[in-house]
C-alpha cells in the first residue's frame, strides 16, 4: 500500500548494515526507511544494480526464483512524480527458500 506499518517490535528499528550485503544486482530485498534507524515494515526489491543505496538501506534478502513476477512488477505504470504504481499492487504469496544473510556473512 505504500503506507507502511509497525515492525515486529512495535516501533522503528536500527539499520543493520554489513559490508558483504550490497545492492549489487537485480532482486535485492531491502528495508525502506525515512533516514537512519527508521526501519518499520516496508521493503523494496531492486530492478538492477543500485550502489547508491549501499549502507543507507538494510539488505535482508534476494530473489532467487520468480523473476517473471519481478518483470511484471517492473512493467506496472507509475506516477511520473512519485513513482508510485497507478493501480494498487500487492504481493500475496512469498516463499523463503534460504537465509541469504547467513550465507553472505560466512563468505
Amino acid at each position: 500500500t505504500g503506507k507502511g506499518g509497525n515492525s515486529i517490535w512495535g516501533s522503528k528499528f536500527e539499520d543493520e548494515f554489513r559490508e558483504a550485503l550490497k545492492h549489487t544486482t537485480r532482486g535485492i530485498v531491502s528495508m525502506a526507511n525515512n533516514g537512519p534507524d527508521t526501519n518499520g515494515s516496508q521493503f523494496f526489491i531492486t530492478y538492477g544494480k543500485q550502489p547508491h543505496l549501499d549502507m543507507k538501506y538494510t539488505v535482508f534478502g534476494r530473489v532467487i526464483d520468480g523473476f517473471d513476477t519481478l518483470d511484471c512488477l517492473e512493467k506496472i505504470p507509475v506516477n511520473e512524480k512519485n513513482y508510485k504504481p497507478l493501480v494498487e499492487t500487492r504481493l500475496t504469496n512469498i516463499t523463503i527458500h534460504a537465509n541469504p544473510i547467513a550465507d553472505a556473512l560466512q563468505q
